[in-house]
């Protein structure tokens, strides 16, 4: 399903990612963690051909469904507050996106260290989201704290580096016109 969503072939990946929610759910019933995987992926498709409609609820289902199954400290609730805040983000709702990457970049720090490559995806995220509301000044640091994290963790041709070194330069350079007056 996940190979068909990235070809876009997006209505055999729904097929396959249908099915294998309704398998996960009548294997193990409706709590289960498989079951909030297959609704962050279901979800995640329908995202990506902005049917945000469609993905909302189920990104709260699965939000609601790992904080029933770990609690509120665990990896999966941030995965599952991250996933939200980019549906929201994407939609323009950023007053409703940033909390939750906030809470997702505390989940991360504080149960994977400062040195995790997940940790400065949530800062990569978080400073999207504040360049995408103008707000430089507060998108350049979190991008540079990112790019340092990923250039020690992944190397400097990593995808996620060489991506969040461009952010990182256009801020920069668009702080640079702000305060040249244009």
């Amino acid at each position: 399903a996940l190979l068909y969503r990235s070809q876009g072939r997006y209505k055999d990946a729904e097929i396959l990612l249908r099915q294998a929610l309704q398998l996960w759910q009548s294997l193990f019933g409706q709590s289960h963690p498989n079951v909030a995987t297959s609704l962050n992926n279901l979800a995640g498709l329908y995202k990506s051909q902005g049917r945000y409609k469609d993905a909302e609820p189920l990104y709260l289902q699965a939000l609601k469904l790992d904080r029933l199954l770990f609690g509120e400290s665990h990896p999966n609730v941030a995965i599952s507050l991250n996933n939200l805040a980019a549906l929201y983000e994407s939609q323009g709702r950023y007053e409703e996106a940033e909390p939750l990457y906030l809470q997702a970049l505390a989940l991360r720090r504080s149960l994977l260290g400062e040195q995790h490559p997940d940790v400065a995806t949530s800062l990569n995220n978080l400073a999207v989201l504040y360049a995408n509301q103008g707000r430089l000044t507060d998108a350049e640091p979190l991008l540079a704290q990112a790019l340092e994290r990923y250039q020690q963790l992944l190397g400097n041709q990593h995808p996620y580096t060489i991506e969040t070194r461009q952010s990182l330069e256009y801020v920069r350079q668009m702080m640079g016109k702000t305060h040249d007056g244009g």
